[in-house]
């Protein structure tokens, strides 16, 4: 997070209209990014707004990591899909990224709206469907990349993310765990034989997701990954 300090700083750089009116927002509880209306995510700048998430460093390491294992593990463009896209971020930057076909969906139309923006900002690389999990996916795909919601709804959250993030986003049935059990207990039929599955999970939630990939994958190689602060934060499944 950033300080107030930072804040009124990120303000004065970079917001576009009355400097008093967006102070006035921020000591209201708005997160600076959506005052402001733009992210910088992986080298590239997002439209935001209340109905997509604010793009996180984290989901930078995600995008990392997975663009390494994919040059890893791929000479020719691989057929990615983006599950619960919001703004676009990681798919937007995978087309732009590496050689690659895009698909990405979103059950929040509101979130395909600014993700479509982003979209044409960036070149149109990338087919947007508004899908619920695989509902509207057609095709298979040698990777399947999700940041999908995973917070428990017992689960404490700071105000700043409880008050301005859309729950849709956040929040999860099976204590955060229920789109993972959804996409890996439905995602053989939508991937090739090669393939990468590449998700961001919850702090403490490795070991749940884990054991739900071994359960439907067992042939795969499953491993964990941590974040800068050391915190578990990835899961791959790769079967080469």
């Amino acid at each position: 997070m950033r300080n107030q300090l930072t804040n009124l700083e990120y303000l004065e750089k970079y917001y576009k209209g009355n400097i008093n009116d967006a102070i006035e927002r921020l000591n209201n509880g708005e997160a600076v990014q959506y005052i402001v209306g733009n992210m910088d995510f992986y080298g590239y700048n997002y439209n935001i707004t209340h109905d997509t998430l604010i793009p996180r460093f984290e989901t930078e390491g995600l995008v990392e990591r997975l663009i390494f294992y994919i040059k890893k593990y791929f000479n020719n463009e691989v057929s990615i899909l983006d599950i619960g896209t919001g703004s676009g971020c990681i798919a937007i930057t995978l087309a732009n990224e590496i050689n690659s076909k895009l698909t990405a969906s979103d059950i929040s139309k509101k979130a395909l709206e600014i993700a479509a923006l982003n979209n044409k900002k960036y070149g149109n690389k990338v087919n947007l469907i508004d899908s619920d999990i695989f509902n509207n996916s057609e095709g298979k795909f040698d990777v399947i990349v999700s940041n999908p919601p995973y917070i428990a709804y017992n689960e404490e959250v700071m105000d700043i993310v409880k008050n301005n993030e859309p729950s849709i986003a956040l929040y999860a049935d099976d204590n955060g765990l229920y789109f993972y059990k959804e996409i890996l207990k439905n995602a053989d039929k939508y991937l090739n034989d090669k393939h990468i599955i590449a998700f961001e999970i919850g702090e403490g939630q490795g070991n749940s997701v884990i054991s739900i990939a071994k359960k439907y994958f067992k042939e795969d190689l499953i491993f964990l990954e941590q974040d800068l602060y050391k915190r578990d934060r990835y899961v791959f499944i790769i079967r080469k």
